[in-house]
């Protein structure tokens, strides 16, 4: 399988984030991306670089005003003397006024995040420019032939949604490639979401449309993040209404529990019939997990793998979470060996 990389994830080094309260350095680091790119060399994976995809796909999927804060939001906040890293202090509950952004930095940062878990640093939009390109390119690959591609992204990009950042994530790398596959000719996409995290921004990207259809598996919103999205009752709406399912499971759910979950979502994407399948790896599922709470073992992801392979599908594999690091990269290779 060919899996897109590039070193300019790095660039988004450092930081801290509030993490359940606490003050703490970011659990999203370079080390995940390089654990993960030597186990997939190891296993026989080809690695290639992501193409130069015009910024204009970008806008497919998110605002344009949201993209232009991401991209100067650096240079804003050195204009004001400052350094460090970047994290909002407020934000637009009920209550107060949505329907503005401020001028300055720091109100504009918390308009368009939701947490205080994504720091902006100097090198975060080449990073996350870099990483969309690297989902697109993968989807490029699927549309000209490939049976599977993997988009080695980092940040990540589930939490994004189309005009808010937050959860480590910056621009919707898995909504990117599966709009690249409608764009480039696919009737219909499947997304399965198999992080620990639900993928917040991706239903709401695509919540009222038909021609995505998204499917996430993840922690409780009760008790995990992102806390206020990803409830069984959630279907979408308008032309939507019915093209979401959301499957929450709760804390300890080991495998006989995950594996009941995936067949039910696996059942509901055959029904949907889709042209191409982009599915958003998570392997924050795993029971050493620093910040998630199932107990899936590293036997079980070439299950998910063999299971994700079974729809028969063009498939593009879009890296999420995933904070276990010395285990992260067997985790996803497990995944990416029972593709064909």
């Amino acid at each position: 399988m060919k899996v897109v990389y590039t070193p300019l994830h790095a660039r988004h080094d450092g930081g801290m984030e509030i993490h359940r309260g606490e003050f703490v350095p970011t659990f999203e680091m370079p080390a995940r991306a390089e654990m993960i790119r030597a186990a997939v060399t190891a296993a026989g994976h080809e690695i290639v670089a992501p193409r130069d995809i015009p910024e204009s796909r970008v806008l497919r999927v998110h605002d344009p005003a949201f993209i232009e804060f991401l991209r100067g939001a650096w240079a804003r906040w050195e204009a004001e003397g400052r350094e460090g890293c970047m994290l909002p202090s407020g934000f637009p509950a009920r209550g107060l006024r949505q329907d503005r952004v401020p001028a300055g930095i720091s109100g504009a940062m918390g308009y368009y995040s939701f947490d205080s878990s994504s720091p902006i640093v100097k090198g975060t939009w080449d990073a996350a420019l870099a990483a969309a390109r690297s989902a697109m390119t993968a989807a490029a690959l699927v549309s000209e032939g490939d049976r599977a591609a993997f988009a080695l992204c980092r940040p990540p990009g589930h939490h994004a949604g189309r005009s808010f950042y937050g959860g480590y994530c910056f621009l919707n790398n898995a909504a990117l490639a599966a709009q690249y596959l409608r764009d480039e000719g696919c009737a219909r996409v499947a997304i399965v979401d198999v992080d620990y995290h639900h993928g917040n921004g991706t239903q709401e990207i695509f919540w009222e449309r038909d021609d995505v259809f998204f499917v996430s598996l993840h922690g409780t919103p009760d008790t995990e993040y992102p806390y206020y999205l990803g409830y069984a009752d959630e279907h979408g709406a308008g032309r939507g209404e019915g093209f979401t399912l959301n499957l929450p499971m709760a804390e300890g759910t080991g495998w006989d529990g995950y594996s009941a979950a995936l067949a039910t979502a696996l059942d509901a994407v055959r029904r949907f019939r889709p042209d191409a399948l982009v599915v958003s790896l998570g392997v924050d599922t795993y029971e050493a997990d620093p910040i998630s709470e199932f107990k899936l073992k590293t036997k079980d992801y070439p299950r998910i793998g063999a299971a994700l392979a079974s729809l028969g599908r063009p498939t593009v594999l879009v890296q999420e979470g995933g904070y276990a690091v010395e285990d992260i990269g067997v985790n996803v290779a497990g995944v990416l060996g029972a593709f064909p």
